[in-house]
């Protein structure tokens, strides 16, 4: 892939791809990692993607290093440091800290529904998973965040 196209490639959905590792693996670092593995291996392997296809593809290929991120040995033997992330208001600190408590599968789904624009059949060709564990992810996701939320109050 020529770096023109790779670079504006970058700018229109290096954000999008870093937030969702960053859902998926709830720590900037590790998702910083993965944003720059996605951009490198599409401009290693010379790719060429199906245009207006190029969004879809980049955000398949962060949730599968994500997935493959989570599994690795020294992902799951290590322990991280607490991060704070700036908000607007208290009640985006709270709604954000809620969401970073959730399994990452569950964080995931939410992520690229409510703020990618995702509808819940898109997601599972992304995650590749069914339309009813997309829903049942939501479902999951949703009770576990209202539980938490309203339990603190």
């Amino acid at each position: 892939m020529e770096n023109e196209s790779l670079s504006q490639l970058f700018a229109l959905y290096g954000d999008d791809v870093f937030r969702l590792a960053l859902g998926y693996l709830g720590n900037v670092q590790d998702a910083e990692d993965v944003c720059q593995n996605v951009f490198l291996q599409l401009a290693e392997k010379n790719t060429q993607l199906e245009k207006g296809k190029e969004k879809h593809w980049l955000l398949k290929c962060t949730a599968n290093a994500c997935k493959n991120t989570l599994r690795s040995f020294w992902r799951r033997n290590r322990n991280e440091l607490s991060e704070t992330i700036p908000a607007l208001d208290d009640s985006e600190t709270e709604l954000w800290d809620a969401v970073m408590h959730l399994p990452p599968k569950y964080r995931a789904v939410l992520h690229l529904y409510y703020y990618e624009g995702y509808d819940q059949g898109e997601i599972g060709k992304i995650l590749h998973i069914s339309l009813t564990a997309v829903q049942t992810r939501m479902s999951r996701a949703r009770e576990m965040l209202k539980k938490e939320l309203y339990d603190e109050r």
